[in-house]
């Protein structure tokens, strides 16, 4: 078996898990209503497609702002590679239906960290959700 063909069938393999959907989005601007003065952030879509969520760890770090308090919760996103490309840190995740975690649906989560390597079988986000 030659290493194309392998990465290959891993690849099959770890989109197999891919059950769940989610939208990558880069803020480009924003919009400001003349009527009510509400600004609305604008955004390009980087990818849409089948995603695999897991977390890595059970820890969030917790995070006082002024009064707020709130924990970053880290989750991993894992993509296809192919197709995925050009997310960047700071890109947005917003979670489509859960296939099987309903809690998934419409988490927003935000890219941190990056990985990349030449025999990826997945391509994996490391995000933060905030939570409060």
């Amino acid at each position: 078996m030659s290493v194309a063909s392998a990465l290959a069938a891993g690849r099959r393999a770890a989109e197999a898990l891919m059950v769940d959907s989610c939208v990558i989005r880069r803020r480009v601007g924003e919009s400001t209503s003349p009527d009510t003065g509400v600004v609305t952030p604008t955004y390009s879509t980087i990818y849409s497609g089948a995603c695999r969520v897991q977390q890595p760890g059970a820890q969030a770090r917790p995070v006082d702002a002024a009064e707020d308090y709130a924990l970053m919760l880290r989750l991993e996103v894992q993509l296809p590679v192919v197709g995925s490309e050009g997310v960047r840190a700071e890109d947005e995740v917003v979670l489509g239906a859960g296939a099987l975690d309903a809690d998934l649906t419409g988490r927003v989560l935000v890219v941190r960290d990056l990985a990349h390597k030449s025999h990826a079988t997945s391509r994996r986000l490391g995000c933060e959700e905030r939570t409060s």
